[in-house]
């Protein structure tokens, strides 16, 4: 739960948004750091995590980077920040917007953009900086469209897993 501790961890961590797992654990899960991610022990047998390729397959298959974030996000407004464009949750994803915790102590704070944003690890190394970044998937209140950012691997972000 410490914002020091999280940052310097070198091994695999998750927390609950805000540290409170009785508002944010039910409906939102946990966010990890690439650790946790790369353990091999995060996905239940029979399930992992995506990688960035099966991502980008999922992004063609809904229509595009444009559109499918849209597809992908949780229709209406009581968990996504007003206006979330273009949401109808089409593809049955239903994402929802929660936040991520920093991994660096040079953030204003460690826990941002809940309601805002929904970001889910891919098993896929950034190989420019193979020890430092990773590539997730990145959706926005304010757009319609799908990312696939590089996020630091001491960051904590959610996760969704894939049936093998």
């Amino acid at each position: 739960t410490n914002d020091t501790a999280w940052t310097q961890l070198s091994s695999y961590g998750y927390c609950w948004y805000e540290n409170n797992p009785s508002v944010y654990k039910n409906k939102y899960g946990a966010l990890y750091n690439w650790f946790a991610v790369n353990s091999g022990k995060l996905a239940p047998q029979g399930w992992h995590i995506p990688s960035l390729d099966e991502f980008t397959t999922l992004k063609d298959f809904l229509g595009g980077q444009s559109v499918a974030g849209g597809k992908m996000k949780e229709a209406g407004t009581s968990n996504w920040s007003i206006p979330n464009l273009g949401a109808d949750n089409s593809s049955g994803f239903t994402a929802l917007p929660g936040g991520y915790r920093s991994g660096s102590l040079q953030s204003i704070t460690s826990f941002s953009s809940f309601n805002e944003e929904g970001n889910w690890w891919s098993s896929t190394a950034n190989t420019e900086y193979p020890n430092v970044e990773s590539w997730s998937c990145y959706l926005d209140y304010n757009y319609a469209s799908v990312s696939f950012p590089s996020v630091s691997r001491k960051d904590g972000v959610s996760v969704r897993c894939l049936k093998n």
